[in-house]
């Protein structure tokens, strides 16, 4: 088959406003366990999977006993939340303009298969979603590209004819490992300024901005 130009979409806080939540989720989950962390470093960490998580906040010489007890607490607080999510500011209608321009629309996700439905659901765009990824399709989650490289195995994007939008650092280095230009997007809540030095190549408010700035920006240029 020919590769695709196509663009891939974290989904977390770049298309559904969750980074919070999960840091609270997460920070919930740590006093369960008689663990503790700094919410502005949970904050930070979010965009990691669990594989890597815990250990970024906690550190890797500890007792590792509760970690899957941690994970599955996170995972039933943040699903308290499921019926209220909310999708960023213009998420719908980027992803279907991005459609309507011959890119394949591909979420890059890795978030488990149940929350993925609910994700998708959310967003409202199925007419414009080429494919998409959960945590079942990587070994790793970001930093490592593992989940870049699973969007584009399952959707045949060409790497060197694709963006990825992202709103954590994480999403940025993922992208880098795998020569991927990434856009960011600050509201997840980094900043602009902590995307760039990360190698993003450009950065927005929300999805809403990228689209009214989408002529000048680097997902224009998979479409001459």
């Amino acid at each position: 088959m020919t590769a695709k130009r196509g663009v891939l979409f974290d989904v977390d806080g770049t298309l559904v406003d969750t980074t919070y939540l999960h840091a609270v989720a997460w920070w919930e989950s740590l006093r369960q366990h008689d663990k503790d962390a700094p919410m502005a470093e949970i904050h930070r960490a979010i965009g990691m999977g669990s594989d890597k998580i815990i250990d970024h906040l906690l550190g890797t010489d500890r007792d590792k006993s509760d970690d899957e007890h941690m994970t599955i607490a996170h995972d039933i607080l943040y699903g308290a939340w499921w019926e209220r999510l909310r999708p960023l500011p213009g998420a719908a209608d980027l992803l279907r303009e991005c459609a309507q321009r011959g890119l394949a629309v591909v979420l890059a996700s890795s978030a488990k298969g149940a929350e993925l439905g609910k994700l998708r659901a959310v967003i409202d765009a199925e007419d414009a979603i080429t494919a998409a990824t959960s945590s079942a399709d990587a070994k790793e989650s970001k930093p490592a590209p593992d989940i870049l490289q699973a969007a584009l195995d399952q959707s045949d994007v060409d790497p060197k004819q694709c963006v990825f939008v992202g709103d954590a650092v994480w999403d940025v280095k993922a992208a880098g490992k795998l020569g991927i230009p990434c856009i960011g997007l600050t509201c997840g809540g980094t900043s602009a300024d902590e995307l760039m030095a990360a190698g993003a190549v450009e950065t927005y408010e929300n999805p809403a901005a990228l689209l009214a700035a989408l002529d000048r920006s680097a997902i224009k240029k998979l479409t001459g």
